[in-house]
């Protein structure tokens, strides 16, 4: 308890939002900052989970697009200014104390939820060895491990590999980047039992990096592929 009461002191809980010390103590976030999140509601895409205008609306413009090889998905907010900027203070700054955060929030709101996937594992979606080196850490192997801690559903980090940097994806379209992202996943260290999984990773955009590591998943014998996020952009 003396230890905890001196690392509190030292370093006390930032908040994700406002960046702040978090009050009262013992939060993970301030209570007027949470209410800034665009957490995602219903009625939502049936396929990666953004959301759409009705419920008479089972998929957003995306997902009848684009064929999808995952079964669907979850993320926890809407992907505006206050997210961007927490994501980024995280990637950039080694915020990761945020992703305790993130990780409960997900673990509560969508527990139910990711039950039924049925999952054997979450495989967090990896970053490039040069990338992780410069960080420090992977963002979604982190996010995962909160998630392991709080649902006991084991991670499995070395599932993926990530072989090659790839270009900007911000100024390509889907099929851009989908190609873009093709050839810089690699199958890992293979589990045979393992047949479900929940990749986890903190943005979802157009969904071509959750296609790309799924296509690898099931080409190396994963049957069924979810996917949870932190964020997620807006449908169409």
């Amino acid at each position: 308890m003396q230890s905890s009461f001196f690392i509190d002191f030292l370093f006390p809980r930032r908040c994700p939002v406002c960046d702040g010390i978090v009050v009262p103590k013992g939060r993970l976030i301030c209570p007027d900052c949470i209410k800034n999140l665009s957490f995602v509601k219903d009625p939502v895409c049936k396929k990666c989970g953004k959301e759409v205008l009705s419920s008479d609306i089972e998929y957003c413009f995306d997902c009848m697009k684009h064929k999808r090889s995952y079964e669907f998905g979850r993320a926890l907010v809407n992907y505006d200014e206050y997210a961007r900027n927490s994501i980024a203070k995280i990637k950039y700054k080694n915020k990761r104390e945020y992703l305790d955060f993130y990780g409960d929030a997900i673990s509560l709101r969508y527990e139910k939820i990711i039950r039924r996937m049925g999952a054997d594992g979450l495989v967090p979606v990896p970053v490039h060895p040069s990338r992780r080196r410069e960080r420090g850490f992977n963002q979604a192997e982190l996010l995962a491990r909160r998630i392991e801690t709080n649902l006991k559903i084991p991670v499995f980090p070395e599932l993926l590999v990530r072989n090659k940097k790839t270009m900007p994806q911000k100024a390509l379209n889907p099929i851009e980047r989908l190609k873009n992202l093709e050839e810089a996943f690699l199958p890992g260290n293979l589990i045979p039992e393992l047949k479900n999984v929940i990749l986890i990773d903190d943005i979802y955009t157009t969904g071509s990096t959750v296609e790309a590591c799924t296509r690898v998943l099931k080409k190396s014998g994963i049957e069924k592929v979810y996917f949870l996020t932190i964020c997620i952009g807006r449908g169409q």
